[in-house]
């Protein structure tokens, strides 16, 4: 029938189907609570509205494992507030990363030492070294003990 409003239940059927549009009628329904549901734990609106639509792409890809019968919206606020949790998460360890690197950055322009550089360099191939390795100084041979760190 045309013009009839379709119940969830039947946007569903429809959605698992593959019908693309009973799917668009599901997410247009349901981004505002997933907006905002992501807002509450991403803490800002660009992490929140990545977090909403990539819940929806996996909640598209999940529908075959949606239970037939059961409520659809808090299936798919789950899988919102499980993304936005993951976003918060990785913007920590990203933002830890960045507070650490900036750490280990040498003060001024100075350049890093050859020692340090070989350091890095092998601590790169995780595997640690105590080498003696071929740097000369004018008066004696060194050796150069690197060790990763922990």
């Amino acid at each position: 029938m045309v013009g009839r409003p379709l119940d969830e239940s039947d946007l569903i059927g429809r959605a698992k189907r593959g019908d693309t549009h009973a799917y668009e009628d599901l997410v247009y329904a349901h981004q505002g609570i997933a907006f905002r549901t992501a807002y509450v734990i991403a803490g800002n609106a660009a992490d929140a509205e990545e977090a909403a639509q990539d819940a929806f792409v996996k909640a598209w890809r999940a529908l075959g494992r949606f239970r037939e019968g059961s409520p659809f919206r808090p299936w798919l606020l789950r899988i919102v507030a499980n993304e936005a949790r993951n976003r918060r998460r990785s913007a920590g360890r990203r933002a830890h990363l960045a507070l650490r690197a900036a750490a280990e950055q040498p003060s001024g322009d100075a350049a890093p030492s050859p020692e340090a550089t070989s350091c890095r360099r092998t601590s790169a191939r995780s595997s640690p070294c105590a080498t003696s390795s071929g740097f000369r100084s004018r008066r004696r041979r060194t050796r150069s003990t690197c060790r990763p760190e922990p």
